[in-house]
């Protein structure tokens, strides 16, 4: 199994942002105020496989790893549902419009 902060881009299999969507719900977008370690919901957010990191390539566009990477500029989201299905793959087509706006 390969770690999801290391993905090789030619090693993975990937998954539509829409589809992800479509079995896990509508995510938040998750603002960390604090370290990762002292937020406690955000702890129980990974535990449970809800926390997608959205990361940006050298080309401009983004992709999604379905679980927690810390990451300088990374984003990360917030599922209703987990993502555990969706570990071994990256998430393309990142549409930022089927994100819920607080």
């Amino acid at each position: 199994m390969v770690k999801p902060c290391d993905m090789k881009v030619l090693e993975v299999k990937t998954a539509r942002f829409a589809v992800v969507i479509e079995k896990c719900g509508t995510p938040e977008v998750y603002n960390l105020w604090q370290k990762p370690e002292a937020d406690r919901k955000f702890q129980s957010l990974i535990k449970n496989h809800k926390v997608m990191t959205i990361q940006a390539t050298d080309a401009g566009t983004e992709f999604g790893v379905a679980d927690y990477c810390e990451r300088k500029g990374a984003r990360y989201l917030a599922f209703p549902k987990s993502l555990k299905r969706f570990a071994d793959r990256r998430i393309v087509g990142i549409n930022w419009e089927l994100v819920s706006s607080l």
